[in-house]
């Protein structure tokens, strides 16, 4: 059906896959018979999809892309990875705290490959939820019942200006004092946008956004262009304030201190790798060395874990 969906013609579709004309019709047919429903429309020039012939092409793309997944991840083991480790986190995890955690994990366990993809921080916890990520790593609050988290780190926001703004001769400001200038700002679903913005309607105030980008460097040379102030991760700040000229003030409000949330989805056994990794950031976190064990998650539950007894 791909094939026939993707030429738009039972005739080039029944040669790509090298089948005769009339089995290609007969397979069709046969489909759209069991389904009950029409998957294309016969034209003079070809087949178009129907809205269910759309529908079946993109669940057939899907399979696909999971059948080659599937073998890709197998075929390692012959090269000698012993694990996979699908891990999503949001920006300011990914900025702030979590690379040199992955490199310590991965060093340590060379036989395990690591893929990282940046979500918000709901995103985060949809895909470890639905299955499509192992773990995960973002910023409250928790939306989803059906994961077990732990704490993992914590962090403080700050202000970036450029060095030449009105704010620069401060050290620290509180966030009323900020509404009064234009703001660049991060895409919106992103943790740190949402909680600026929750904070000024709570003031009964309008966020001047004036842009918004993906990613904390091209926030950076905004500001320092002079197109806005902003807020980020307090480490992120401290290393951009060395490479662009801006200024970095202290947020001086409760709610700029975040913590960081480790995340799994809730079931009785966790996977080899999954743990491993669990107790890894869990230890690296609690700073404390020795053995950690992680105890059977609780779907919507927060647990932390607990050294092991020897």
């Amino acid at each position: 059906m791909l094939a026939i969906a993707e030429s738009r013609s039972i005739t080039a579709g029944a040669e790509r896959e090298h089948l005769a004309l009339a089995a290609a019709s007969k397979r069709l047919s046969d489909l759209e018979s069991r389904l009950g429903v029409q998957l294309f429309e016969r034209r003079a020039r070809g087949v178009e999809t129907t809205e269910a012939g759309r529908a079946m092409v993109r669940h057939i793309r899907s399979l696909h892309a999971c059948l080659n997944g599937l073998e890709n991840e197998v075929a390692e083991y012959s090269r000698g990875v012993r694990g996979h480790l699908r891990v999503v986190a949001n920006s300011s995890a990914i900025s702030e705290c979590l690379p040199p955690d992955l490199a310590a994990f991965s060093g340590a366990h060379r036989e395990i490959r690591i893929s990282l993809e940046d979500q918000t921080s709901a995103e985060v916890q949809r895909s470890v939820a639905e299955g499509l990520a192992d773990v995960g790593i973002f910023v409250p609050p928790q939306i989803e019942p059906r994961l077990t988290t732990w704490p993992y780190r914590e962090g403080t926001l700050a202000v970036i200006t450029p060095r030449d703004h009105a704010l620069s001769v401060l050290d620290a400001v509180r966030f009323e004092a900020l509404l009064d200038f234009d703001f660049v700002g991060l895409h919106s679903g992103a943790a740190v946008q949402q909680q600026i913005l929750a904070q000024a309607t709570e003031q009964g105030r309008a966020l001047r956004t004036r842009v918004q980008v993906r990613g904390f460097d091209a926030i950076a040379q905004l500001v320092e262009a002079g197109l806005g102030i902003a807020i980020m991760p307090s480490a992120v700040a401290e290393r951009l304030s060395r490479v662009f000229a801006l200024h970095r003030l202290r947020l001086d409000e409760p709610w700029a201190r975040r913590r960081y949330l480790l995340a799994v989805r809730g079931q009785d056994v966790l996977p080899g790798v999954v743990r491993r990794f669990v107790e890894f950031l869990c230890s690296a976190e609690a700073n404390v060395p020795g053995e950690f064990s992680v105890q059977p998650p609780v779907a919507g539950g927060t647990d932390r874990p607990r050294e092991a007894q020897p």
